[in-house]
Parts: structure tokens; C-alpha cells; sequence
């Protein structure tokens, strides 16, 4: 096992495309370079809170024994086979061309080669770039936890993802506005350290286009391919590519709708290359079942990046990486040919996905109903997503009449239910216990696929508020234990977090929304 300042570092990026290799920090407009040295700006005293033992595993990397390691994870420095460079890109924000971005509080350190497979270490929150903008590029404790712990949680939940290494204190107070409502306050500064194969989002290909330079778009396409996708060869690569990062894109949001979770900011800069989820910032698992949910403060009342609106913003951010593409194709047909088919690529994955979450042998075209009549279902009574499948998965088959089904279920719910409900509810579960008893597979048999499907472990955002105060509080046992418990989702390891948000979570700030703040 290496450590992080023995390790010897690769920078096939670096080498192969055009820079800055000034080190000026000054935000400024970068063009004809798609990244700029971004060296990371010292911090008072890092300090380390928490490690994956599991990611440094499969990184060959032993936990940091040395002031010299933790030194790296603070900023404070810089391995001798490092590059550090902050990306240059582009994107679409709410809908909207933002012009160029980049990377305005990361700065990648360099690549790690393990075994064949190259892993991007990049820094969140180690200071300012040439991309910050009006930013200071450093990042909070708070979003560094939820960063954290969520990149690590996604991961064992099996759901594609950028994982982070690390998360260290920095000493140092960061003035933030949480709300963007005039009343900024300082909190601790935080690192985590963030592990990739690569943090290529659609923005760099928008980047390139947006300011005509084809050649270096070519190049970097070229080179995605080459190295990301290199089963994709032939003249017609680039179609080819574009298809499977489309179903790339919307195999991941299908996973998002299977365990509730919302990102809360799909802009273009946010959307991986390689169809992973990126970029934790006001995101949330649903409580309450409401396709019309957004985390994000910023995305009222629009309500953008809603729950229900995730499969949708996916496709129309999958046009936005089309017409990036287009000045290096001679017919942009076979582009919008792969849009039109999205949305029935989308359903049939999803339908499928919905047919293991109930527990069915297989998905009939009737089993579409039952799954459209459980959606209308939980948009009406708003049950706790994952308690309510929870129960499903041990749902008797014997007769219920309306009463006893009600007692049942009512511990998923966060309301009273009314005698329509009621009868709602009573109908549906009816129908899916007789479509249960179809099934040519046993009762176990079907249970055990919605163990694979249903989490019984999600990190919701109160159990991350209530970490993140006790951690400010010089308190770590929560955050260690739910550092367990998203280890193992699908088991009762850890069902003293199987239960509804408590009430007083539903509109304290940091629980039910947050801000794209950090």
C-alpha cells in the first residue's frame, strides 16, 4: 500500500490538451485552454474527520500515518508528481446559457493509476481558481459532510457515482449567506477530497463549441472516446458515443427515481460524461412521495429540478451536449434520431425497474397500470417513499379488508388519511395482491428482489443536519454511525433509522430544502 505522498502521479490531460500554466488565480475568461494551474491556497490546520477505508482500498492508498498526507487532503501540499489545474467549462443553468464556468472551488490534484483504471483526485473547497468568479472557492463544513457522506452512500446503494476520499476541517472560518437572504455568518471550513475516473461533464464539450473551437472539441471528444469508451471505434464513433452516453444518462436518473433521490441542480455543468452522479450540493431523498419536490431554494418557484421533472430535465440536457457535438458532424439526424427514442428508452428501463421494485417475476403490458395506479397512488396519500415499500415487501397475501390494510400501512404516512383515501389506498393494494398471486416465482423469490430494489437505509437530509450540528459541536458518533449504516442499505443493520421525518424536521432549515450555497 502507498500513501498519498509517496504515490506517483499521471497527467495524461494535462499533457495532451492546451492550458494555463501561469498559476494566476484571477477569475478571468480562459480561452483557447481547456484548464488553467491552479495551485491549492493554504489552510490554518487540517484536520482529518473522516476516511473511506474502502475507497483507499481500491486506490491501493493506507490512511494517512503522516502530517504530510493530511497536508495534501488540507491543500496545504502538493506532491512533487502532481499537476493541479482546475477544468474549464460551460453550461446551461436553470435552463439558461451561463457562459463559461469551471472548476470555481475544485482543483484536481493529478491521476492515480490502479490496476489498469485511472482515478482523477481533485479537492473541493482548497481555494480560489481562475473560475471562481466572485467566489472565495473554499467550502463549508456543512455541504462538505452532505458531500461526503452522500458520494459514499450512493456508491453502496449501487447507483453510479463520483466518491470521496476524504473530509478534513480546515481551521479556518468561511463567511457564508446559507439562504442568499442578507444574513451571512461564518462556519468552519472544510475539504473533501473527491475520486473519479474522470470529472468530464457535458459543459466541456458546450465550452469548447459555444466559443468555435472545433478543433480542440474534436480532440476532446476523440479523446473521451479513446479512453472512456474505447469498445467505440469507426467513422461513425461520435453517434455511437452519444448513444451510450444518453443511456448512460438516463440509466442513472432511472436509479435516482428508485430510491427517491432528488439532485436539485441538473444544470449541463452538473450532467457527467460518464453517466455518473456529480456535483452534491442541495440535494435530498424524498420523505413524503411528491413528484413535484425540489431541495433547492434557488429552483422556486419554477420548481425546475423537481423529483418528477428529473427524466425530462435529462433528455433536454442531452440536446443542449447534441448541439455541442454537431459542428463535428456531417448529418445531425442520427443526433435527434437518439433524442426522439430517449423518452421510450427511458420508460422501458424505468417500467422494468418499477416491475422489481413490486416484486413481479416479469412486466406485462397490464403491469404498466398497476405501476401508473401506484404513482397516482403516492402522489395522492404522500406516504414515506421508502417506508411505504418497506411495508409492500411484507405485505400478507391472505384477504384484508379496508380497515386492516389501512392499519397496515398508516405508519408510512405523515397524514390522516380521509375515507376516500382510504379506498384509494384499499383498491390499489387489492389489485396488487392479486397481481402477486400471478407470479410464477415464490413469495421469497419476489421478496428478495425488492430487497435489491428498496432501500431500507436512506441518508435523509435530517439525520445529515442533525451530524453536521453535533459535529460542529466537537461531536463525531453520528456521523461515524451513519458512516456505517450507508455501507449496508438493503439490510436492518441499522433500522433505528427506519422511521418518518420527525416533524420538526419538515420546515427547519437545513432539513426539508437547502441552498445551492456551500
Amino acid at each position: 500500500m502507498q500513501t498519498l505522498s509517496t504515490a506517483v502521479y499521471k497527467r495524461e490531460f494535462v499533457d495532451r490538451f492546451p492550458g494555463d500554466h501561469s498559476g494566476d488565480l484571477t477569475p478571468r475568461p480562459t480561452p483557447g485552454v481547456l484548464y488553467s494551474k491552479a495551485i491549492p491556497t493554504a489552510v490554518k490546520k487540517p484536520e482529518l474527520l473522516a476516511w473511506s477505508k474502502d475507497l483507499a482500498e481500491t486506490l491501493g492508498l493506507q490512511e494517512p500515518d503522516s502530517e504530510k498526507d493530511v497536508e495534501i487532503l488540507g491543500g496545504n501540499f502538493v506532491a512533487e508528481s502532481m499537476y493541479p489545474y482546475a477544468a474549464c467549462y460551460a453550461g446551461h443553468q436553470f435552463g439558461n446559457w451561463a457562459g463559461q464556468l469551471g472548476d470555481g472551488r475544485a482543483i484536481t490534484l493529478g491521476e492515480l493509476e490502479v490496476q489498469g483504471k485511472t482515478w482523477e483526485l481533485q479537492l473541493k473547497g482548497a481555494g480560489p481558481t481562475p473560475y471562481s468568479r466572485r467566489a472565495d472557492g473554499r467550502a463549508v463544513l456543512r455541504s462538505s459532510v452532505r458531500e461526503y457522506l452522500m458520494s459514499e452512500a450512493m456508491y453502496y446503494l449501487g447507483i453510479p457515482t463520483t466518491r470521496a476520499l476524504s473530509l478534513v476541517s480546515t481551521g479556518d472560518p468561511v463567511l457564508r449567506d446559507m439562504f442568499y437572504n442578507g444574513n451571512p455568518a461564518y462556519e468552519q471550513g472544510a475539504i473533501v477530497m473527491r475520486v473519479a475516473p474522470s470529472f468530464l461533464r457535458f459543459g466541456n464539450f458546450e465550452m469548447l463549441a459555444a466559443r468555435n473551437e472545433i478543433e480542440q472539441l474534436r480532440k476532446l471528444v476523440d479523446w473521451t472516446i479513446e479512453r472512456f469508451y474505447p469498445e467505440l471505434n469507426g467513422d461513425d464513433k461520435i453517434i455511437h458515443w452519444f448513444k451510450a452516453v444518453a443511456d448512460r444518462t438516463l440509466s442513472l436518473i432511472v436509479e435516482w427515481q428508485r430510491v427517491g433521490f432528488v439532485h436539485g441542480v441538473m444544470n449541463t455543468d452538473n450532467m457527467s460524461i460518464l453517466g455518473l452522479t456529480i456535483d452534491y450540493g442541495p440535494y435530498s431523498f424524498l420523505d413524503d412521495y411528491d413528484p413535484n419536490f425540489t431541495p433547492n431554494t434557488t429552483d422556486l418557484p419554477g420548481r425546475r429540478y423537481a423529483f418528477g421533472n428529473q427524466p425530462s430535465v435529462g433528455r433536454w440536457n442531452l440536446i443542449r451536449l447534441a448541439n455541442a457535438l454537431v459542428p463535428l458532424l456531417v448529418d445531425k439526424k442520427p443526433l435527434e434520431q437518439i433524442i426522439d427514442g430517449y423518452q421510450d428508452a427511458y420508460f422501458l428501463k424505468y417500467y422494468t425497474m418499477m416491475g422489481e421494485k413490486l416484486g413481479l417475476d416479469e412486466l406485462f403490458q397490464s403491469d404498466v397500470d398497476l405501476v401508473v395506479d401506484f404513482e397516482e397512488l403516492l402522489t395522492a396519500l404522500k406516504p414515506d417513499m421508502t417506508i411505504f415499500f418497506q411495508c409492500l415487501m411484507e405485505l400478507p397475501l391472505e384477504a384484508m379488508n379496508v380497515e386492516q390494510i389501512l392499519k397496515y400501512f398508516e405508519g408510512s404516512f405523515y397524514h390522516a388519511l380521509s375515507p376516500e383515501e382510504m379506498e384509494t389506498l384499499n383498491d390499489v393494494i387489492q389489485a396488487y395482491i392479486m397481481r402477486l398471486k400471478t407470479n410464477t416465482c415464490t413469495r421469497e423469490t419476489s421478496r428478495e428482489k425488492m430487497r435489491m430494489a428498496n432501500p431500507r437505509f436512506i441518508l435523509r437530509n435530517y439525520l445529515l443536519h442533525e451530524a453536521i450540528e453535533e459535529l460542529n459541536n466537537g461531536d463525531n458518533s453520528l456521523i461515524l454511525k451513519l458512516q456505517e449504516a450507508i455501507k449496508k442499505p438493503y439490510s436492518n443493520a441499522f433500522d433505528e433509522f427506519l422511521k418518518k421525518r420527525p416533524d420538526w424536521a419538515a420546515k427547519k432549515a437545513g432539513c426539508s430544502m437547502l441552498s445551492c450555497s456551500s
